[in-house]
């Protein structure tokens, strides 16, 4: 069994405030996710930009 299945066990018998707690915790965990992964990119492009605007980078691209 899975752990999705597993999840889907554990959850019949819950009332529905407590399947309400459940969804909302379960959107938490979704809307941490993404602004983990928006700060990472936020991050990677402040560091990278000192190298993606020069000169040099603009010229080995500008024939694509």
């Amino acid at each position: 069994m899975d752990r999705r299945e597993k999840l889907i066990r554990e959850m019949e018998g819950l009332t529905a405030s407590d399947l309400q707690e459940v969804l909302d915790f379960v959107r938490f965990l979704k809307t941490k996710s993404l602004k983990k992964r928006s700060e990472t990119l936020t991050f990677s492009e402040s560091s990278l930009r000192k190298d993606w605007l020069r000169p040099e980078e603009d010229e080995a691209w500008q024939d694509l």
